[in-house]
């Protein structure tokens, strides 16, 4: 937590953009603060105390989040535009889509559905528990990471509502896939812009495909292992291709972390790369074929096993892909990169606590994890104009630009208690200075728990 909303270095000036209301911008300040400085879990409670002179009851927060006038701010659609026009690097785009989920496990919590199968089939040896649990339940969230030229992250977010949710609400139905498809559609990029689309085998669907197709944008995506050849019926599986690799024309791939055109998008520690750093290797036949439902497209086969004649069908991965214009080895460091998402998803639950709400209404829900979003792409704005300083070294540079969340987080800390211990020193100089701190100090604490005079 921060004594005064100033102390976060340029918060007030990147939200400035927004141009929110005294009420609103107070509230987005705090949770922004809280997301970012906060210790032990994270809740509205953190929120409430974040900036000690402004304190309030955690109530007012979730209040205000399930505010619809606070919902329909949409506030992370000016800041992206903001980050973007920081963008000075020319070239390759990356958008990975994905879902991540959030546990539940209040029955009454809205929106929820649950993932796992309980009809268990019997087994000869296995052991049920007689113990009974609690139901547990999770929210889905589509979400959408673009990578620019420079290695800047901007996030996008879509919620994911259940059928009997849409129904309640009134709001129309729309799968994962189709949640995707809707963020390439709303992609801030202009019509010049050169986009990789990249996915897990759940996003290969028409939808996503076609969406990208609307924007111009090549896609690399793992082939569903229900895909079929084009043709007349009967049509093989294409992953029936796999029953004999020994006529595959196999080679070989290797990249190093640290090396090549792709390293601003990984954004590794310096400690990962060096003459010491192990190369990734892979070995990828690819063929020109028609899918069925897909068309004429590119397939790549790739594996990581050394005896190739022992590789089986299931160390296979087929990856499909419409771009015709990269090299074999590109489309596998390409498709590498989408474990970036991952370790976004990551960043958000461990260094953010994205996943510890604890809401009965979807609608605060949302708003937690739009401001989540806002935090992320504070943490992103404040890396970009540490790298453009003047008169920053080559060496200080060098420590800004592989940093990710967690590293930010303390910059960001370290240069708020600065900022405290510089404005304490001079209040302390001057009696009226003094009071002032004491004001401020009893300010921090809500009504209910301050001492009386």
């Amino acid at each position: 937590m921060v004594m005064v909303a100033d102390f976060l270095p340029g918060l007030k000036r990147f939200l400035g953009a927004c141009c929110l209301r005294e009420a609103a911008l107070r509230v987005v300040m705090q949770m922004v603060v809280a997301f970012l400085l906060h210790r032990g879990r994270m809740s509205t409670l953190q929120a409430a105390g974040s900036i000690r002179s402004q304190v309030r009851h955690r109530a007012q927060i979730g209040r205000m989040l399930r505010r619809p006038s606070f919902r329909r701010l949409n506030l992370n659609s000016v800041l992206r535009q903001a980050l973007l026009a920081k963008e000075t690097g020319k070239g390759l785009f990356l958008f990975i889509v994905d879902a991540t989920l959030c546990g539940q496990a209040g029955q009454k919590t809205e929106n929820t559905y649950s993932t796992g199968n309980r009809q268990r089939r019997p087994a000869k040896g296995r052991r049920y528990g007689k113990n009974k649990h609690v139901r547990k339940s999770c929210h889905s969230f589509t979400m959408g990471l673009l990578i620019t030229p420079s290695g800047c992250r901007i996030p996008f977010s879509l919620p994911y509502h259940t059928r009997e949710y849409c129904k309640q609400k009134k709001l129309k139905h729309r799968t994962t896939a189709e949640a995707a498809a809707e963020l390439i559609r709303q992609l801030p990029l202009p019509e010049e812009a050169e986009v990789v689309v990249l996915g897990d085998t759940a996003y290969d669907a028409d939808v996503v495909r076609q969406a990208c197709d609307d924007r111009g944008y090549m896609w690399i995506f793992p082939c569903n292992p229900e895909r079929v050849w084009a043709g007349p019926k009967p049509r093989p599986k294409v992953r029936s291709l796999l029953k004999d690799v020994s006529s595959f024309q196999w080679q070989t791939v290797r990249f190093f972390p640290g090396q090549g055109d792709y390293v601003p998008y990984r954004r590794l520690s310096p400690y990962r790369i060096g003459p010491k750093a192990k190369p990734r290797t892979f070995y990828v036949h690819q063929e020109r074929r028609g899918v069925h439902s897909v068309g004429n497209v590119r397939l790549v086969f790739s594996t990581t096993k050394q005896k190739l004649t022992q590789a089986t069908s299931d160390d296979v991965k087929i990856l499909m892909t419409n771009a015709l214009k990269f090299s074999l080895k590109q489309i596998v460091e390409l498709y590498c990169l989408r474990w970036q998402i991952e370790l976004f998803f990551k960043e958000l639950k461990s260094t953010f606590g994205f996943h510890q709400y604890q809401f009965r209404r979807f609608e605060c829900v949302e708003s937690w994890s739009e401001l989540a979003l806002s935090a992320f792409l504070y943490l992103e704005h404040y890396r970009a104009e540490q790298i453009g300083r003047r008169g920053l070294t080559e060496e200080e540079k060098s420590w800004w630009r592989p940093q990710r969340t967690h590293g930010l987080c303390q910059a960001v800390r370290l240069a708020s208690e600065e900022s405290e211990l510089k404005y304490l020193a001079a209040r302390l100089e001057t009696p009226g200075g003094i009071a002032k701190l004491k004001r401020l100090i009893r300010a921090s604490f809500a009504p209910e728990y301050r001492a009386a005079a």
